[in-house]
C-alpha cells in the first residue's frame, strides 16, 4: 500500500481496517495515484471541458486519470457497466457523475468495501458514500433561468420545459428549481408538464416540435442542459415558428451561435473545467487522508448577447 492509499483508508473512518488484496496501485503508473472518472457523457462539449479540467489538474498534482462516459445521458446501464469496470481495476479514487442514483447504489457500496474514495460531480447521489460533491447549485441556476424567462415574457404566457432526465440529481434540481421559482414569483406564467429528452439533441428537437404543434400559443421553452437546449433550438427552427423565447443551460458553440443570432435569449453556463479540476483536487485530498468539504459549489453565470464578451463569462464558456 502506498502512502497516499493509506491516507484514503484513514479518511474513510467508517470503513474496516483491512484492505482487499487487489486494492493497491503500488508500481502502477510509476506509483502515481490513479483516478478513474466516470461521467454522464463524453461527446458533448460540456463533458470534454470537464475532462480537460481534470487532465490539467492531474498533471499539476502528479496523478493519472481515465475518463469515460456513455454515448448519451439516457444510457444508464452502459454507465453502470463503466463504473463496474473502473472498480475492477482498483483505482485510488473514483470521480462519478451519476445518471441514476438508485442504479449506482450497489456499486457505490462496492467502492466503500474496496476503500476507494468516491468524489461525486455534476449530479449528487442519494448516498453518504461520496466524500464530497463538486457541482453547480442546480436549483439556484435553474431559478436564474426561470427569472430571465419571466422577464422576457413580461410575467405572462405559456412555457414548456425540455429536461434531460428525471433520475439524476441535476435533472431533478434543474426541473424543480425552474418550476419552484415560477410558482413563487410568476403567477402569470402557465408551465406545461416537463418533457424528458435524455439530453439527446434529436429527441429533444422532436419533443419541441410536438410541444409547438400541440400548443400553438406557446411563448417560451426552457432546455435544461446542452443537449436539451440545442434540441429546443433545432426544434423551434424546424417548426418555423417565430417569437418563441428560448432559455437554456450550459454553453457550447451551437448555443453561443443561437444567442449571437438572437434565436436563443440566453442561458446559464456552468464552469465545466472548474468541475474537472475540483474532482481531481478533492480526490487527491481524499487519497492523502485529508478532510474535504461535503459539497463544493463550482458556480454559474447567466449570459446573453449583451454579456457574452465579459471576461468572467468568456472564462466559463466552452466551444
Amino acid at each position: 500500500m502506498n502512502s497516499r492509499r493509506a491516507g484514503a483508508v484513514l479518511v474513510a473512518a467508517a470503513m474496516p481496517l483491512a484492505l482487499t488484496a487487489c486494492n493497491s496501485s503500488d508500481g502502477a503508473d510509476g506509483g502515481k495515484p490513479r483516478i478513474a472518472i466516470v461521467s454522464k457523457g463524453f461527446q458533448q462539449q460540456f463533458w470534454q471541458s470537464v475532462k480537460k479540467g481534470a487532465e490539467q489538474e492531474a498533471a499539476k498534482e502528479g496523478a493519472t486519470i481515465t475518463f469515460v462516459g456513455p454515448p448519451t445521458e439516457a444510457d444508464v446501464e452502459q454507465q453502470t457497466n463503466m463504473l463496474s469496470n473502473a472498480l475492477a481495476k482498483s483505482p485510488d479514487a473514483i470521480g462519478f457523475a451519476a445518471l441514476d442514483s438508485k442504479a449506482s447504489a450497489p456499486l457505490l457500496e462496492q467502492a466503500k468495501s474496496q476503500h476507494i474514495p468516491v468524489v461525486a460531480f455534476d449530479s449528487g447521489v442519494e448516498s453518504d458514500i461520496p466524500v464530497t460533491t463538486a457541482a453547480t447549485d442546480n436549483k439556484a441556476a435553474a431559478a436564474e433561468a426561470a427569472k430571465h424567462m419571466a422577464q422576457l415574457l413580461g410575467g405572462k404566457g405559456k412555457v414548456a420545459m425540455v429536461v434531460h432526465d428525471q433520475t439524476s440529481r441535476s435533472g431533478i434540481d434543474r426541473r424543480d428549481g425552474f418550476m419552484e421559482w415560477m410558482k413563487k414569483n410568476a403567477p402569470g406564467i402557465k408551465l406545461l408538464h416537463p418533457q424528458y429528452g435524455g439530453g439527446d439533441q434529436i429527441k429533444s428537437a422532436d419533443i419541441t416540435k410536438s410541444i409547438i404543434t400541440s400548443n400553438p400559443d406557446i411563448d417560451g421553452i426552457y432546455g435544461s442542459n446542452e443537449g436539451s437546449a440545442i434540441g429546443v433550438i433545432n426544434g423551434v427552427k424546424e417548426s418555423r415558428r417565430k417569437g418563441i423565447r428560448i432559455v437554456g443551460f450550459d454553453s457550447g458553440q451551437a448555443q453561443i451561435d443561437a444567442i449571437s443570432s438572437g434565436l436563443e435569449a440566453g442561458a446559464v453556463t456552468q464552469n465545466p473545467m472548474g468541475i474537472g479540476r475540483e474532482v481531481v483536487r478533492a480526490a487527491m485530498e481524499a487519497i492523502d487522508g485529508k478532510s474535504v468539504p461535503k459539497s463544493i459549489d463550482t458556480g454559474f453565470y447567466w449570459y446573453d448577447k449583451s454579456s457574452m464578451n465579459d471576461r468572467k463569462i468568456q472564462a466559463a464558456l466552452y466551444k
